[in-house]
């Protein structure tokens, strides 16, 4: 009966997956108004760097204290990350319809998804754990992706994989609907948790 007992890998897991179906229900319920979708994804990234800590709690009311104190820098990246996603597409799209396709605007694309990726993924889960402001926390998120690469580039697959996934069939639709942004960001914040340990670790042996 060990299997089933509250310390047992699968009683653990078990809980984890209903926590993240949660979460994603509180994100897209917060989300829905649209322009709440910032303050939601970082009270989502709030909530999630607990539970990859194992700090579970309560997710309701650890998602309306991360929704009331990022809301700001939330509402504020979400903004930054939609012009930069405008960005990218008005630059392939030119790449697209002129008639001589110039390189220089598929080089610029590229360019703009990597460096727009690097500076936002780990903004999220920054704005949601220190206290800085937005455009330091971006700043960070570069460095972070630069000094650990690897992990950041492995990041990065995983989250290709579960998008391919959940985007796969319609079968795949309903699990994308039922936890994929949760997932999504959990994935995020258990790397994030990892650098950030490594970080705080450095900062207070002086490295």
């Amino acid at each position: 009966m060990k299997f089933f007992s509250t310390d047992s890998p699968l009683y653990r897991f078990v809980c984890k997956f209903a926590s993240l179906i949660q979460l994603n229900f509180l994100w897209i319920l917060f989300s829905l108004p649209v322009v709440t979708i910032g303050a939601s994804t970082a009270a989502a990234f709030s909530v999630a760097l607990r539970l990859a800590e194992d700090e579970e709690g309560y997710i309701g009311k650890g998602f309306l204290k991360g929704f009331k104190e990022n809301w700001k820098q939330g509402t504020a990246l979400a903004l930054i990350t939609v012009i930069a996603l405008y960005a990218i597409y008005m630059d392939f799209q030119l790449f697209d319809v002129l008639e001589d396709n110039p390189i220089v605007f598929l080089i610029c694309g590229m360019l703009l998804v990597v460096i727009a990726y690097t500076a936002i993924i780990y903004a999220w889960p920054l704005i949601a754990r220190y206290e800085n402001t937005l455009s330091r926390s971006m700043k960070n998120s570069l460095e972070i992706f630069r000094q650990y690469f690897g992990r950041s580039m492995l990041m990065t697959v995983i989250l290709i994989l579960e998008m391919v996934f959940f985007l796969f069939n319609t079968t795949t639709y309903f699990f994308a609907l039922v936890i994929g942004p949760g997932l999504i960001i959990y994935t995020i914040s258990a790397f994030s948790r990892q650098v950030f340990a490594a970080i705080e670790k450095k900062n207070q042996s002086g490295g």
